[in-house]
């Protein structure tokens, strides 16, 4: 069993009280108990345990992210700017991984209501809010990340993935390309639906021009790699003569499939991306991408999330960022 306080008390000879005013405002304590104090706690090896310490107060300073997927470099830049602001409000963020599947969103939910965070920012799976509406009412504020949801009562920090869209298209057309593709998935997830929204509308514009939709299980490099695979498949006159993937990930994959199936990029097939992570400059045929301020994005939603729990009556804001493309030489550029 571990050592507690009481120990403590009993070696300095002092009240378990006094201890914990040593642990928690010294200032307090003449300077000579807060040696014997702290020389006991030396000796005995006592760690204080601040998660019943928090759970007390009511609510922890661990504030929930919940990711789509965590091996995504966006995430890693969107969690890396929530944990930077978060330590200004003395927090600290902990990340939960759905992977893009709801059971697992659910899980992790949870799992943060038990731990009673000091609050949750998620990318949510599907439109259905109505758990995070629950976690609201037992006290938890949540704020979506990388989605936009006006109207929803939640305050959102996100990028114009519609405008993302229409950008990407947009390069692709400008570069003489009629015949394009989308790719991406699942379609549940509101990010893809909102960039091929974009996409389609842009292309509707020009009246030539067409633009056919692959979609994918998940934004991985794996999906992207077949995804590629099955348009190296195709006939040359029946292939797509420029690619917007709706992720770098997929992207990267679909470059690594077509490179291997002797079709160049961007001599064959122009391809572009979304989201601008670092790999995406580093790639063999630099990608050109849609770029999100993902770090921005992370500080901005943490700083909502930290106001709101210090008052929870404060009206719900929606934040969206302008996206920017960034051309590189997979679309000639």
């Amino acid at each position: 069993m571990g050592v507690s306080i009481r120990d403590v008390a009993a070696m300095a000879g002092v009240s378990v009280g006094t201890v914990s005013n040593v642990l928690n405002r010294p200032e307090s304590v003449p300077e000579a108990t807060v040696e014997r104090v702290r020389a006991a706690i030396a000796e005995l090896g006592y760690v204080r345990n601040d998660a019943a310490r928090q759970l007390r107060a009511g609510r922890s300073t661990t504030v929930g992210l919940v990711v789509l997927d965590a091996r995504n470099p966006f995430f890693a830049d969107l969690a890396r700017g929530a944990d930077d602001e978060a330590a200004t409000h003395g927090l600290s963020v902990l990340i939960g991984n759905s992977d893009e599947r709801l059971e697992r969103e659910l899980r992790l939910l949870a799992l943060f209501e038990e731990q009673r965070a000091h609050g949750v920012l998620i990318s949510p799976i599907g439109d259905d809010l109505g758990r995070l509406g629950e976690l609201r009412e037992r006290g938890i504020p949540v704020v979506l990340v990388d989605r936009s949801a006006p109207g929803s009562g939640f305050s959102s920090v996100a990028v114009d993935d519609v405008r993302g869209g229409r950008l990407a298209a947009r390069h692709l057309l400008d570069g003489g390309h009629r015949r394009l593709a989308f790719v991406g998935g699942p379609a549940e997830l509101r990010q893809v639906a909102d960039r091929a929204e974009g996409a389609r509308a842009e292309v509707a514009d020009v009246p030539d021009a067409t633009l056919e939709t692959l979609l994918v299980g998940s934004l991985t490099v794996a999906d992207g790699i077949a995804a590629g695979e099955r348009i190296a498949a195709l006939a040359p006159a029946d292939r797509p003569r420029a690619v917007f993937a709706a992720n770098d990930l997929l992207a990267l994959g679909i470059l690594q499939a077509l490179t291997r199936a002797g079709v160049a990029v961007p001599a064959d097939v122009a391809l572009i991306g979304y989201d601008d992570i670092d790999f995406a400059s580093a790639a063999a045929v630099p990608l050109s991408s849609i770029r999100q301020p993902s770090l921005t994005m992370g500080a901005t939603a943490l700083s909502i999330l930290a106001e709101e729990a210090a008052d929870p009556a404060i009206e719900a804001r929606d934040v969206l960022f302008e996206p920017e493309l960034v051309v590189r030489a997979s679309t000639g550029g």
